[in-house]
């Protein structure tokens, strides 16, 4: 394209760019039937792998967050009752005595 180029120019530039790449794609060997349908039964084996993979990985998450929680609750204290506190305060006065 030069500087002095008129509409019409670029216009007939631009159409024998397009007819150039019609001509380019057209000329492309056919696809075999045969290779095409390879290449979706890997795509599909791939995807299938990749959701089994994810499949096993979210079941490893849950089972983690499942012992993560039992954890939690084993840690969980339990408020011991007045009389317990009481027996238990019982006790350190006997034994303080006892030494006396």
């Amino acid at each position: 394209m030069s500087y002095n180029s008129t509409f019409k120019d670029r216009a007939g530039q631009a159409a024998e760019a397009k007819q150039k790449l019609l001509d380019q794609y057209k000329s492309r060997p056919p696809v075999d039937e045969k290779v095409a349908a390879e290449r979706a039964a890997a795509a599909e084996r791939k995807e299938a792998m990749k959701a089994e993979k994810a499949a096993a990985k979210k079941a490893e998450r849950e089972a983690a967050v499942a012992a993560a929680e039992a954890e939690a609750a084993k840690s969980v204290v339990v408020p011991k009752t007045e009389a317990e506190l009481k027996a238990a305060r019982d006790a350190r006065y006997a034994k303080r005595k006892a030494k006396r």
